[in-house]
């Protein structure tokens, strides 16, 4: 098995890579959707558009970036001659060849600047007209981004206001945090779409084996573009040659190099500074704008968006997350983005960017928009709550019990004491080909180019690839939010391998519909437990160094545990489903190892399960507001709750009242009172009614306050809820 054919194909879907790449950056592309009651979409201020295309933006370094500039525009097609916020998109992948692609890059920012802003779009350091070598968010590109947003910021600059905002998908979303860090004058808001936080982790080397699905052909794509003759060659001549030979250089010194290098077992194949200097969520601290992520369950950041987003919440910034079942190509372009019930990718931009740019009035924004939405597989339901991971997950483990055998039995995931068994996982290298793991690993190509491909839908034959383990069928749902670990006592014959685990919701037709994937290499097991996370004692997510220093491949006969973690996701296993934890030798076309490693690889591993190797499935479990009691006595109930205060200042307190009706007498009981997700207090009503004192929040965000009476022996139970807003 070798590298090459990955490699080579690269020129032959580099055409159909840009294409889908620059439909993913199309602003507002999806269709028109209703949008959130108490607020809708204002029209077109402007009749039409202008550009002033590979506008010079000077670097502090000497290097001049080009970008262009979009304004709104008379019906005579005349710029109209007032400053106004701008909205800055930074993008490696050359905005000419984007716009040229039949207009589906997006790059004019029409929708927004029909309504009033200006679109300032720029190619990267070493891309597109830009002079400079590209080297993919190496430290001066980061620096670039709070250059560029100065700059944009300037009143030199007769179209602009001073404030700024920054859009954009993917390597756009990365820069908009790279700048945000930099916390440059005038940056007042910024909406980036599937952002990465660590590099390694999210996409380069899942679980320590190097991603060959994605990065050669991301790495293709650049370089291919950059070697498009600038757009200023005519006019510009010296400067055009001069951003040409940087490029050619890049690709020579650094994109070559890399792929090389990596592959080779060199220092690219490791976590180390190189990747630090690249990972925005080592500056992440340092943003403090209201940023609006989108990510994807089957997107390449499915990781590493969600912990942005967490950064920020945890910090009182400003912030939502809207969670969809999409690759990336589908969340970079917003498809489907208005089935979340806040309106399209444009509507959102403009609500988001009226509100925190043009100082527009909103108060429904957080009522509206609760700070997380996501799609739950499962139920295909679109649920809200406060934090991706808040107290009321409760991390649920279930012990794999008993053997199983490639393509034939399946062992069982249970909840009580495990069976002895142990379970050879061969290494079978087209394990992963069948899967939604390969589309999703190339971006959503193979979604773009076989939708209907049952590979994409039905994870049953990848699974005989390997061994699994499941649950019996549920008897009650079984709801999950947030990252997942499995801590499989391994051993190996050669001394490494490469656990790829994939957790699915099997129907009662035997259907296996694919939730998440992980992996991990053996060698890499080491765990930093400091950076490590834990739910009720137990880990939901680890850390591995992997460090070429913390490498160590398995004695002979040596058992050890070895953490994967299994990327975050939402489900519900609904009664009658079983949820099955399958594992593979493999991952094609996502992951491969290194040339050094290839042979160690290709040797069989043995998972064991019993009492001394516990190996278990560690999954965030909901806690969720319990139903009223399925009891029907005569009376049906009716729950208000009012707050003292809908918004408060932090650290200020608020009171909620709750009233419970009945068409007869005054209802008894008592009532249960839940703030985002968590009891607060049980409390008896008084008259039908009761007023609870709510705890003291410094923490800007909204509340979920949540009332359920539970009943009487002549009163049925019920329950309402409503958003408190902590300023």
């Amino acid at each position: 098995m070798t590298t090459r054919p990955l490699v080579l194909r690269i020129p032959a879907v580099l055409g159909l890579v840009l294409a889908l790449v620059a439909a993913s950056l199309s602003l507002g592309a999806g269709p028109v959707a209703a949008a959130p009651a108490g607020w809708a979409p204002r029209g077109e201020q402007y009749p039409g558009t202008v550009t002033e295309r590979d506008v010079p933006i000077p670097m502090s370094d000497g290097t001049v970036l080009r970008g262009d500039v979009v304004r709104p525009a008379d019906a005579a097609g005349t710029a109209i001659d007032q400053r106004l916020p701008v909205i800055v998109t930074i993008t490696a992948y050359n905005k000419s060849a984007l716009a040229s692609a039949g207009g589906l890059g997006g790059a004019s920012g029409d929708y927004l600047v029909r309504r009033g802003y200006v679109q300032l779009t720029v190619d990267a350091r070493g891309t597109g007209s830009s002079e400079g070598t590209w080297q993919a968010f190496a430290a001066r590109e980061n620096q670039d981004a709070g250059e560029i947003m100065t700059w944009a910021h300037s009143s030199e600059r007769p179209w602009s206001n001073g404030i700024t905002g920054m859009s954009g998908p993917s390597y756009m979303g990365i820069s908009q945090l790279w700048a945000a860090a930099a916390q440059p004058p005038g940056l007042k808001a910024i909406f980036p779409q599937v952002p990465g936080a660590d590099v390694y982790r999210d996409v380069v080397a899942s679980g320590g084996q190097l991603d060959v699905g994605f990065i050669p052909l991301w790495l293709g794509l650049v370089t291919a573009t950059g070697v498009i003759p600038p757009a200023t060659l005519a006019s510009d001549t010296p400067s055009a040659i001069s951003a040409l030979l940087g490029h050619l250089i890049g690709a020579g010194t650094f994109t070559v190099p890399l792929l090389v290098n990596a592959l080779g077992g060199g220092e690219p194949a490791y976590d180390g500074d190189f990747y630090t200097e690249r990972s925005v969520v080592n500056v992440i601290d340092r943003v403090k704008v209201p940023a609006f992520f989108v990510s994807g369950e089957y997107d390449l950041f499915q990781r590493g968006t969600p912990l942005l987003f967490e950064n920020l919440d945890r910090r009182g910034v400003p912030t939502k997350l809207i969670v969809g079942p999409w690759d990336h190509l589908q969340a970079s372009g917003g498809d489907g983005l208005e089935d979340a019930g806040h309106g399209t990718l444009s509507e959102l931009q403009l609500r988001w960017f009226d509100h925190y740019l043009k100082g527009v009035p909103d108060p429904a924004l957080d009522t509206d928009i609760p700070d997380l939405t996501y799609y739950e597989q499962g139920t295909g339901d679109w649920e809200t709550a406060d934090e991706w991971v808040g107290p009321n997950i409760r991390a649920t483990s279930l012990r794999l019990s008993g053997s199983s055998t490639t393509g034939g039995a399946a062992g069982t995931l249970t909840t009580g004491a495990a069976a002895d068994g142990t379970s050879d996982i061969l290494p079978v290298p087209v394990s992963g080909l069948c899967t939604r793991s390969a589309s999703q690993w190339t971006a959503g190509v193979a979604n773009a180019l076989l939708p209907d491909n049952p590979c994409l839908t039905d994870n049953a034959l990848n699974d005989r690839t390997g061994v699994v383990f499941e649950t019996p069928s549920a008897t009650a749902p079984i709801t999950m939010q947030g990252p997942i670990n499995a801590r499989l006592y391994t051993s190996s014959v050669g001394g490494d391998g490469m656990l790829s685990v994939s957790l699915s919701d099997v129907a009662p037709d035997g259907t296996v519909s694919r939730l998440t994937g992980g992996w991990q290499v053996l060698s890499h097991r080491a765990l930093d437990t400091s950076r490590t996370r834990y739910v009720d004692g137990k880990i939901l997510q680890p850390f591995h160094p992997f460090t070429k220093a913390a490498q160590q491949a398995l004695a002979p006969g040596e058992v050890a545990p070895v953490d994967v973690e299994i990327f975050p996701t939402a489900a519900q296993i609904e009664p009658g489903h079983k949820l099955r934890l399958a594992v593979q030798a493999f991952d094609v076309p996502h992951l491969l190892p290194t040339l050094p490693e290839l042979l160690g690889t290709l040797t069989v591993m043995r998972i064991h399960t019993s009492a001394a190797y516990p190996s278990e499935l560690t999954i965030p479990t909901v806690e969720a507001v319990p139903a009223p009691a399925v009891a029907a006595p005569a009376s049906a109930s009716t729950t208000s709750v009012t707050l003292r205060h809908r918004t408060t200042k932090g650290k200020r307190s608020n009171k909620v009242t709750v009233r419970v009706r009945t068409g007869g007498a005054t209802p008894t009981g008592r009532v249960a009172v839940y703030v985002g997700g968590r009891k607060l207090r049980t409390v008896h009503l008084s008259k039908g009614r009761v007023t609870v004192t709510l705890p003291k929040k410094s923490k800007k965000r909204s509340y979920r306050v949540t009332a359920t009476y539970l009943g009487s022996s002549t009163v049925r139970p019920s329950r309402a809820s409503t958003t408190w807003r902590v300023r």
